[in-house]
């Protein structure tokens, strides 16, 4: 006689129908994206999907908030701002790789920020400007002393600006061909580029 499996909480069947529509919009875009797939998918019935969205806005906007607070922890968790504490350069090289490490083990909600697919919703847009904006804030307020005495930047928000447009790259050319730019090969350039600045 087989055994029932336990149920499913709810807050175990929501994240299940968030990895679900993750799924749907890597494979195939935002486009892609129905209560009626997203349940065929999860092996249950439209009305469990409405009852824990309210709609397909709803399924997508939850989504979306998710995929905006696992990659900031994920940022969170590897980057130190703070380069007064030792070399600088080091310090902004041990991030960037926290980083493109993070990429590596999350792609596609790295995708999601990085590489927003045509269709993505409004939300996704400004999510990742607001993101974006905090990143560039607080790399211009620890980048302002510059790289050591009387290396002060000139334009700390500008050098901020410049920091991040590296990094975001360096995530895509990883997330979008691997094999030619593999994390060894964007972390020696990054080394050249920063030893640049000193």
């Amino acid at each position: 006689m087989a055994t029932k499996s336990p149920r499913m909480t709810g807050a175990d069947r929501r994240e299940q129908l968030l990895d679900v529509t993750k799924a749907i919009v890597a494979g195939d875009g935002f486009h892609a994206v129905s209560i009626e797939r997203v349940a065929r998918e999860a092996g249950i019935t439209r009305p469990v999907v409405y009852g824990h969205f309210g709609d397909l806005d709803g399924l997508l906007e939850a989504l979306i908030d998710r995929e905006t607070i696992r990659s900031i922890s994920q940022l969170d968790d590897v980057i130190e701002y703070d380069l007064g504490q030792g070399d600088p350069v080091e310090t902004l090289l041990a991030s960037l790789r926290g980083y493109l490490e993070a990429v590596s083990a999350d792609p596609d909600t790295w995708r999601l920020v990085l590489m927003p697919q045509e269709g993505a919703p409004p939300a996704l847009h400004e999510r990742i400007a607001a993101g974006r904006a905090a990143v560039v804030a607080q790399l211009a307020k620890n980048t302002a002393p510059g790289f050591g005495a009387g290396q002060e930047s000139p334009d700390p928000e500008l050098t901020a600006h410049i920091l991040s447009a590296v990094s975001d790259q360096s995530a895509r050319l990883l997330l979008t061909d691997p094999g030619q730019y593999p994390l060894e090969r964007l972390m020696s350039h990054a080394r050249w580029l920063l030893g640049q600045l000193q």
